[in-house]
């Protein structure tokens, strides 16, 4: 059995930056005098000690990973991650039981958004931070996998994104860290910049820093039980809906722009989709909507559902039929890939399309020859294939969650709602329970557990989490 130092020395780092993370919440909470910042105090020395344990006991491994524990780390990593950063909403006065601790990070974590927490307008500054913390550490994560990691593990078509370096899974590592510092600047750029533009707009200061962090990372969790509605503005609304589309673009072509090369933007065929897509949402959903609907509110939803952030600024369960069936389409739909959005996002619905017409021209020509490009590149069969089994996996991984969720007592719009929502990270669901107006509060301890799984399957990409559970991969 191969040694495994190098997954425990790389989630000591993570745990030593998330015991790091605890401490602006506990000053936060130790100047505004409230009794919780010693729940914060003691989560990061809990977390400081374990992260400490696993670096000085693995130090002196090999620099680089190895794909069999590229997967093991992605997997782990989540799960002990989320354990650890559970500990605030159980310790710093939030009297949170495990399974609502857990669900609440994981959400936090996948930036689902998902909720079960209430009377957020008189919580403590420090937990609020928190879950906006949670939130803005779990997009930069997922941007940092999504570009360094699942290309190189050839994990549903991401393949397609590999950069043309020869680079092999035994330098993921190495390239990890040479990305992530482009990549982390240009996060943090538009964070500041959002968090300025709320501020302008009319928010708090700490309201403008938590949205910020939750807006950039597509994430939803608010600072109050209204969410954007709290706030009643349009230009907030605006300028909310902008940084969640600018969020759910690759952030390789948005580094691009900013380093000059703005073609690598402007001509990419799943940025021109996804901005089409959301253009003919809006008008559909204007057009088959109640007039008293604000055109605003109407941008706002869209934009939240399809990046996958999950803000809400009114019910939209009673826009109609055609709202309802759009907004559940868009939320298993997501942004692009290697962004901070979710879902299945939209090179795959590109490529299963380019692949649908190419197999009808060759029925109606058998012996032509037809190639397929995406990009203008040549797309192969393998990214092709590699796309339909991600996308059948998908949508099979629903299928059963919904079931699931049936056969524990949830009525079908609410258990198809709730897996199309944890499975694609998006947050609310559908209905009076988990809907915008509601949260996932009073579902029952076993049905929160079965959607922090389904989080954890639909932020790590499926195959990510489902190749470690194969008797081969621990027999080779």
């Amino acid at each position: 059995m191969q040694s495994n130092r190098i997954v425990y020395l790389v989630i000591g780092y993570m745990l030593a930056g998330l015991a790091i993370g605890m401490v602006p919440p506990f000053i936060l909470d130790l100047i505004s005098g409230q009794p919780e910042a010693r729940g914060f105090l003691v989560s990061a020395g809990l977390t400081a000690f374990v992260a400490v344990a696993l670096i000085l006991t693995n130090r002196g491994s090999q620099d680089s990973l190895t794909t069999r524990q590229a997967f093991l780390l992605i997997s782990w990593s989540w799960v002990v991650f989320t354990l650890f950063a559970a500990l605030p909403f159980i310790l710093a006065g939030q009297q949170m039981d495990v399974t609502n601790a857990f669900f609440e990070a994981m959400s936090g974590l996948t930036t689902t958004g998902a909720t079960v927490m209430t009377g957020l307008d008189d919580s403590p500054p420090g937990i609020l931070l928190w879950r906006g913390q949670l939130q803005w550490f779990g997009g930069i994560g997922i941007i940092v996998m999504a570009i360094s990691v699942l290309p190189l593990l050839n994990v549903g078509g991401m393949q397609l994104f590999r950069a043309e370096t020869g680079d092999t899974s035994d330098k993921i590592l190495p390239r990890t860290q040479q990305i992530t510092g482009s990549i982390f600047r240009v996060y943090v750029l538009l964070t500041l910049a959002c968090a300025g533009f709320y501020w302008i707009a009319g928010m708090s200061l700490f309201d403008a820093l938590v949205h910020s962090m939750t807006t950039v990372a597509t994430g939803g969790f608010s600072s109050h039980d209204a969410s954007f509605g709290y706030f009643d503005s349009v230009s907030i609304n605006m300028i909310a809906s902008f940084f969640m589309i600018i969020a759910a673009l690759p952030f390789v072509n948005l580094l691009g722009f900013v380093n000059g090369r703005r073609h690598l933007l402007t001509q990419d065929s799943q940025t021109r989709a996804f901005l089409a897509i959301i253009i003919v949402c809006i008008i559909l959903i204007m057009i088959f909507t109640p007039p008293a609907v604000d055109f605003s509110q109407v941008v706002f939803n869209v934009a939240s559902i399809i990046t996958g952030t999950g803000y809400s600024t009114t019910d939209y369960d009673n826009w109609g039929a055609m709202a309802i069936t759009l907004f559940l389409a868009l939320t298993l739909l997501g942004g692009c890939a290697g962004s901070t959005s979710c879902g299945l996002k939209i090179f795959r619905l590109q490529v299963a399309v380019i692949s649908a017409w190419r197999y009808l021209r060759q029925l109606s020509a058998p012996h032509a020859v037809f190639v397929a490009r995406y990009n203008r590149r040549l797309l192969p069969d393998s990214i092709a294939q590699a796309v339909i089994a991600f996308t059948l996996i998908y949508f099979f991984s629903f299928a059963v969650v919904a079931m699931i969720l049936t056969l524990l007592g949830l009525d079908m719009i609410t258990a198809i709602s709730a897996a199309a929502s944890c499975i694609a990270n998006v947050g609310p669901g559908l209905g009076p329970e988990i809907g915008p107006a509601g949260n996932f509060s009073n579902l029952s301890p076993t049905v929160k557990w079965v959607l922090s799984g389904a989080m954890l399957l639909g932020r790590l990409e499926f195959l990510s989490v489902l190749v470690t559970l194969t008797p081969s991969f621990w027999r080779r």
